[in-house]
């Protein structure tokens, strides 16, 4: 060091802490059930079990166009995924059957290839909006008494049901649209009240005392 130069600060660094990572808040399936049901059109129907049996985010959704369904594969084509990415997801049989009722008995003629559209007003005909789905969801939320209700919720619901179901990590990545595998693994978890009981009853069965352990006790 010269003569008269200050020493420059050690540089800081930032501990590597890695931020605990929460299981989102999962619909209960009686809400799921009760918000379906509140639902007048078979537009809204599909729509919520896009996200509830497929696990496909709201922008995705909105995004869905009518040759990205394919019923008799059980996939559609997400053609706007999170970061511009195309992939096929899974979606069950349901889906399909309401989007179809949809399709053939609710859907006016238009030239929107997009799939979800407005049905009555002076938007009749055009692309669904993030503020008419976001308006569809409060209003039913608050008439079906399902405070737990939203899209990401749902979405998250999906993925977690699949994940507990046994679905693995890579294909549950693929079937969520996430770039990074490190995203999919909060899915590892699985809910403590499901690991609780499912510890409780192989418990019971593998450590049980023998007569004699127990006069011990």
């Amino acid at each position: 060091m010269l003569r008269g130069q200050v020493p420059s600060a050690a540089p800081r660094l930032n501990p590597l802490l890695r931020a605990p990572q929460t299981l989102p808040k999962l619909v209960p399936v009686e809400q799921v059930q009760r918000f379906l049901a509140s639902l007048n059109t078979y537009r809204d129907k599909a729509i919520v079990l896009a996200m509830v049996l497929g696990g496909l985010r709201k922008s995705e959704v909105l995004g869905l166009e009518l040759d990205d369904l394919d019923p008799t594969r059980g996939t559609v084509l997400v053609r706007e995924g999170k970061g511009g990415r195309e992939r096929v997801s899974c979606i069950a049989p349901l889906f399909f059957q309401t989007a179809r009722r949809y399709q053939d008995e609710e859907r006016p003629l238009t030239c929107t290839a997009k799939l979800f559209v407005v049905l009555k007003g002076p938007r009749r005909g055009q692309p669904l909006s993030t503020s008419g789905l976001n308006t569809i969801i409060t209003y039913h939320r608050r008439q079906a008494q399902t405070p737990d209700v939203n899209c990401h919720r749902l979405r998250h619901t999906c993925l977690t049901m699949l994940r507990e179901a046994g679905m693995s990590l890579e294909a549950l990545q693929q079937q969520a649209g996430h770039q990074n595998i490190n995203t999919t693994r909060v899915y590892l978890h699985l809910s403590s009240q499901t690991l609780r009981e499912e510890y409780f009853e192989v418990s019971k069965q593998l450590f049980v005392a023998s007569p004699e352990e127990a006069s011990h006790d």
